[in-house]
């Protein structure tokens, strides 16, 4: 068997690419946590997983003082067993975002181990539904740009022929989100999808008031209107409204998920893999969106979700946001507004370790 011989967790602070405000917060640096296993025979996989700022630390603890001792000697191919071993390990502290960050670090780890072996790809070995997904970007559309700026980064976008933009809501007046999002609307016509995101900002009737106002727009997608944990104000919204209701990059078990499915308080689903715990919850949530009949369109992350939404049939969107360009040696490929899936073995993501080396804090 491919026993487990060496594992290792270290820090490393990506500064931010461009400033990135909404209704809540402003994302300052990119707290990236990498775990390293190495296996009797030879091969090494890399795993990640990330915060916005805060937090990192405690996830490193987590791995070092807790999770990564339990993984030596063990077979590098249980891929689903380690995952409920280490999950059973933390009790005390799941579900919760620490713990889920930190499986998510091991988990990615074990997978671009178990995609290097198999000598596949993620995208293939993980479902293989098509290699190519579509882009949406969210660069262009943060809270602080003034609306002739949201209306140049969508016309950009569509110059560039992705598929839609996201746009930050959750200024002062309801009628001025509707007028930043007009106006994009405007510009680029029917055939540009656009989503807004409020990041958990609004109470129901916030949400409702400005969903409301947004309906004559076309939007795709209305991101966290609410606090995650508000199941029975998103089934509310997502009764009162015809735009779609989307969840998620704010939860951490597939549990979460189900909830808000059966209740039908959500039409999208955003599963973030660092957050939900790794690869091995997300593709449960990725098939029960699917038996759900919603889309999937995760959060963040686009190295690693362009595999991930290509592997499942209920993968709708790939989120463009460029953050590891500081750390990796290639870009993501984008072709007529579809992200390309790496085709090598293993995560496909092509690490800059000489880079990597200098931004590493612990």
């Amino acid at each position: 068997m491919p026993k487990i011989v060496s594992v290792g967790a270290y820090l490393v602070d990506i500064p931010v690419e461009t400033v990135r405000t909404d209704a809540v917060q402003a994302f300052l640096k990119q707290e990236t946590i990498f775990v390293e296993v190495r296996t009797d025979d030879g091969l090494t996989g890399t795993g990640y997983s990330y915060t916005i700022g805060t937090g990192g630390r405690a996830v490193l603890s987590m791995l070092r003082d807790h999770l990564l001792p339990l993984l030596e000697g063990r077979d590098a191919r249980d891929v689903e067993a380690l995952w409920h071993d280490l999950f059973a390990s933390t009790r005390a502290t799941t579900v919760g975002a620490i713990t889920s960050l930190a499986l998510a670090a091991v988990d990615t780890a074990l997978w671009d181990l178990r995609c290097l072996r198999a000598g596949e790809p993620l995208w293939r070995l993980a479902g293989g539904f098509r290699q190519a997904v579509p882009v949406y970007d969210t660069e262009g559309g943060w809270l602080h740009l003034p609306t002739d700026d949201l209306v140049r980064g969508a016309l950009a976008a569509q110059e560039a022929g992705l598929r839609g933009v996201k746009l930050k809501i959750g200024r002062p007046r309801p009628e001025e989100d509707a007028e930043r999002v007009a106006a994009v609307r405007a510009a680029v016509g029917p055939g540009l999808d656009i989503m807004v995101d409020a990041n958990q900002s609004m109470t129901y009737a916030e949400a409702r008031r400005r969903a409301h106002l947004l309906e004559p727009h076309g939007v795709y997608f209305f991101e966290e209107p609410l606090p995650a944990d508000d199941v029975q104000g998103h089934r509310e919204l997502a009764r009162s409204t015809t735009i779609p209701v989307a969840v998620g990059e704010s939860m951490y078990s597939v549990g979460q998920f189900r909830d808000y499915l059966a209740r039908g308080a959500a039409s999208v689903v955003q599963a973030d893999v660092a957050r939900v715990g790794g690869i091995t919850p997300w593709l449960k949530v990725a098939h029960l969106a699917e038996a759900f009949n919603v889309v999937l369109c995760p959060h963040f992350l686009m190295e690693l979700h362009v595999s991930l939404v290509a592997a499942v049939p209920a993968g709708a969107y790939v989120e463009h946001i460029p953050q590891l360009r500081a750390i990796t040696r290639a870009e993501l490929p984008i072709e007529d507004g579809h992200a390309v899936a790496p085709d090598v073995p293993g995560l496909g993501i092509a690490w800059d370790r000489d880079a990597m080396d200098d931004l590493r804090v612990l």
